[in-house]
């Protein structure tokens, strides 16, 4: 069974929205892991929209470094840790999560 706790993986880090602020800019690999619908409702900039629940998650996520860090976040957090785990599981070497999703974002 796989859990979705955080320290499961060294390769996994959980940032407070004001750690993941400070560290994202328009070059850093930024997926945002909700549906379109939800993405299209508001997202962070310059967020790339890959479902984690979609049938190609794991095809499109695929197409972004491995070797460098992956920024991802989701509503709440829950899908987020989905989506990294699967992602180191895939060989990325380090995923970026946002404590709280997009709610502790907006708020």
């Amino acid at each position: 069974m796989l859990s979705c706790k955080p320290q499961d993986s060294p390769k996994i880090k959980v940032l407070s929205n004001v750690e993941y602020k400070a560290a994202i800019n328009k070059d850093v690999q930024l997926v945002d892991v909700r549906t379109d619908l939800e993405y299209k409702d508001g997202a962070i900039n310059h967020a790339i929209n890959i479902d984690v629940n979609g049938e190609d998650f794991e095809s499109k996520i695929q197409n972004l470094d491995k070797t460098k860090p992956v920024y991802v976040y989701c509503r709440s957090g829950k899908r987020s840790q989905k989506a990294a785990h699967k992602m180191i599981e895939l060989g990325f070497t380090q995923v970026i999560d946002l404590d709280g999703g997009y709610l502790a974002w907006t708020n």
